[in-house]
């Protein structure tokens, strides 16, 4: 028996009980609607000012907060799904797991690129106009959704190939490994993902120490820069256990098979919520632009209310 059949079976075998489910869920939910709301804040933020949108490092900003309210709502209704309808077509499925992927592996490479943008504006301060354009953010974007695409889409071409047409009207309880059950993704997911981490996290070290630096004889706004960087690192650490999660969920699986349920609850919780409620911290209070153009907002609507 493969990991992801031992997963499926552990969770039917230690289901939840109706109350312990409604509890689970009603927390989840709860949590997602809190942060989409306050997403949804500051994109309301972003849009009505012409200040953020000509300003690359907002653009990076609000694609990653419009990034992580979709991967939040994916994510939210798959849990759900697992304890209502229990088990989808697979076509359905692999959309919504495709989407879900898709956004999760944006995040950290849309945090590496807000970590160089900040390097840019500190350490190349003269030439930060020219390398960081409006045009250029746009692209790095597009840029991002490419390689995600390429990490990802494999995944469904080696199951269109390797799984009969039956496979795709079948109804599965909705993870990756079901939905994309071929032993050549675990390898293909296993290497992408070994280079992602590599990369990234070079990327994020490489500013962070620069900036340090400077930091040390120069303004307070390097200081400031290197503190968002440190955040960024936390952040993405917290992303970046996605990459591990087969290894830690087998793991979980062998130590606390009757508790596997809670331990899938508190993994979801601390890999997918909780990265995803810093971004508003980073740009939404410590940012002072940001944050005087959202207490005029807020106040604008208490004050029609």
């Amino acid at each position: 028996m493969n990991s992801s059949s031992s997963n499926v079976t552990v969770v039917i075998e230690y289901r939840d009980s109706f109350t312990k489910a409604v509890a689970k869920n009603v927390l989840v939910v709860v949590l997602s609607i809190s942060i989409n709301y306050i997403n949804a804040g500051l994109i309301h933020t972003f849009c009505k000012h012409q200040i953020f949108y000509t300003n690359p490092r907002y653009i990076l900003f609000i694609h990653l907060v419009v990034n992580d309210m979709i991967q939040m709502t994916l994510t939210v209704t798959l849990f759900v799904i697992s304890y209502t309808i229990y088990k989808l077509s697979v076509s359905v499925c692999c959309t919504f797991i495709l989407i879900a992927l898709l956004t999760t592996e944006n995040t950290p490479l849309n945090l590496a690129c807000m970590a160089v943008e900040c390097y840019v504006a500190i350490c190349l301060p003269l030439r930060h106009v020219q390398i960081c354009t409006v045009r250029r953010t746009l692209m790095l974007i597009g840029l991002i959704w490419a390689t995600s695409m390429l990490s990802v889409l494999p995944d469904l071409f080696i199951t269109l190939a390797t799984e009969p047409l039956d496979f795709f009207h079948s109804r599965v309880f909705c993870l990756r490994e079901t939905a994309f059950p071929s032993p050549l993704i675990t390898k293909k997911r296993d290497i992408s993902y070994t280079v992602f981490l590599v990369l990234v996290w070079l990327i994020i070290f490489y500013t962070y120490f620069r900036i340090l630096f400077t930091a040390k004889r120069a303004s307070k706004n390097a200081k400031k820069a290197r503190n968002t960087i440190l955040l960024h690192g936390f952040q993405l650490l917290l992303c970046m256990t996605t990459y591990v999660a087969p290894r830690l969920l087998n793991v979980l699986l062998q130590w606390f098979p009757q508790t596997y349920t809670d331990s899938l609850l508190a993994y979801y919780i601390i890999v997918q919520v909780l990265p995803r409620s810093i971004s508003p911290i980073i740009y939404g209070i410590r940012d002072n632009t940001f944050r005087r153009y959202l207490k005029r907002h807020l106040l604008c609507k208490v004050s029609t209310t």
